[in-house]
């Protein structure tokens, strides 16, 4: 996104879904058209793109959507909720595919927006250390599952990729996270680190499309124990099983993994 549309003037905005939005349609188009595109980043879930000179645009795909560019030749999707055009005829679409967030918020308001203010850092950040880590887990009175899913702890982390990073780390996912050694939370940090950059370097989940609408090439077979109950253990070869950790389905090898 950042090498196709920074820099370039809002033309058009177009939103079919205004419950997406944090403030009336109207509002929201006569404040964003006009602006200039500025840095683009990612934060956990979140997008945050830069409107010059004093708003953001934040976006959360929520359970999932695509978010396409076009390009004047381009034939567009047959449906989405929110069209973005910029003055060269370029600009993206999203389609989700149940829910998710558009909300343009002024920069002075940016740490009060109650949805991204407390986010932790990225695992991809160069501020998430071993150290961070340990100092995050420590002392901390509750499973270590539920503290890597919270997005005020790690900003990123979602159910789908935590299977195998806590099989990678050989832990189990109601293990308490304050009882981790040293060399637990040093090999849980390798796991996140190895798991999260795998799966970029393979484009993303293989449902999923990027930018341009190319599919991820991560399927159920790059998963270690993920979503593969009965399948054998890749490591010990017993069965794996799929349990009930809080509001949440974990997938396990209860030999590799045990509580």
């Amino acid at each position: 996104m950042a090498e196709e549309i920074t820099g370039k003037r809002i033309h058009k905005v177009e939103v079919h879904q205004p419950k997406n939005l944090n403030i009336p349609p109207e509002q929201f188009v006569e404040t964003a058209v006009g602006r200039t595109v500025g840095q683009i980043y990612g934060r956990g879930k979140w997008l945050f793109m830069k409107l010059k000179t004093d708003h953001y645009l934040l976006i959360n795909l929520g359970m999932g959507a695509d978010l396409l560019h076009f390009t004047p030749t381009s034939k567009l999707p047959e449906k989405y909720q929110f069209k973005l055009t910029l003055t060269d005829h370029s600009g993206f679409t999203i389609r989700f595919y149940w829910f998710g967030y558009i909300h343009l918020i002024p920069e002075k308001e940016l740490n009060q927006h109650k949805l991204t203010a407390k986010l932790g850092i990225s695992p991809l950040d160069k501020e998430f250390t071993r150290e961070y880590l340990q100092k995050l887990l420590a002392k901390k009175k509750t499973r270590i599952k539920p503290l890597l899913l919270n997005q005020k702890n790690i900003a990123g982390v979602g159910n789908v990729y935590i299977q195998d990073i806590l099989f990678n780390a050989r832990l189990h996912p109601d293990r308490m996270a304050s009882t981790l050694s040293d060399q637990e939370i040093n090999n849980l940090y390798d796991a996140i680190k190895t798991v999260l950059n795998r799966s970029i370097e393979k484009g993303g989940l293989a449902y999923e499309k990027n930018f341009y609408g190319e599919k991820g090439n991560f399927s159920i077979e790059d998963f270690g124990v993920g979503y593969k109950t009965g399948k054998p253990c890749p490591v010990c070869t017993t069965p794996i099983e799929k349990i009930r950790t809080g509001t949440t389905a974990s997938y396990i090898c209860p030999k590799c993994q045990k509580l």
